[in-house]
Order: C-alpha cells, then structure tokens, then sequence
C-alpha cells in the first residue's frame, strides 16, 4: 500500500444529523480530496486503472473526493479519511485474476444424470396406481 497522504486535500464542514447543539457550531466532517492525474506516486497504467474502477467517485475535475463525519471530532474524521482513501485506492489497484472456463468432466455429468432419475422415481412411485 502506497502512502499518498502528503498529496491530500481537506475540507471540513459541519456534520448532519443528530447530536444537539454541538453539531451547529462545529465543523467536525472532513471531506478528503486527491487529485489522481497529478498525482507522482503511481504510474499512467495504475492511473488508468484508478480511474476506471473509481469513475463513481472521482469528478469531472478528477478529483477522487470522500466525506467522513463518522466521529465527533474533526482529528479522528480525518485519520478515518485518510485510511479510507488509501484502502479504497489500494483495491481499486488490484488486478482480478482471469477466470478458466472449464467443462464439467464425465463423472460430473453421470453423477447428476444418476441423482435426476433417482428422484424421478421417488417422485414416480408416490403415485397410486389402480
């Protein structure tokens, strides 16, 4: 996991909801922004992929932003921020291995062939027969 911390951005608001008082005065919700295309700890290809898998998040200005108002203090919802981000960015990095298509082998195929007519002659000799 790379840390890319010292190229983030912060912007704090006031948080939403409940929570009385404190919550109208206070500025606890931080939002993170990064600026992936500027950014000088990855290379074209993993911006590409940054950018691909992370479309949703990142804006037109290609920004990849987050908000977090989790806790009640402004410190801890920027430490929360800043794991978020790079956990997010470091799974959006990983590459999925290509899946091997493969066919069902003989036994397989006998195997449910056999447990098919099993259970249509259970269900055959549930009937009445004159």
């Amino acid at each position: 996991m790379k840390d890319f911390s010292k190229e983030l951005t912060f912007k704090t608001s006031r948080s939403s909801g409940a929570g009385g008082q404190n919550v109208n005065k206070v500025e606890t919700s931080v939002t993170v922004l990064w600026n992936v295309s500027n950014s000088g700890f990855f290379n074209d290809e993993q911006k590409d992929l940054i950018y691909h898998k992370l479309k949703n998040r990142i804006n037109v200005d290609g920004f990849l932003f987050l908000t977090v108002s989790e806790t009640r203090t402004q410190l801890m919802n920027k430490t929360k921020a800043i794991e978020k981000i790079l956990e997010i960015v470091d799974k959006a990095l990983v590459i999925p291995k290509k899946r091997l298509a493969t066919k069902p082998s003989k036994a397989q195929k006998q195997k449910r062939l056999d447990t098919k007519k099993k259970l249509s002659e259970k269900k055959d000799n549930r009937k009445f027969r004159y």
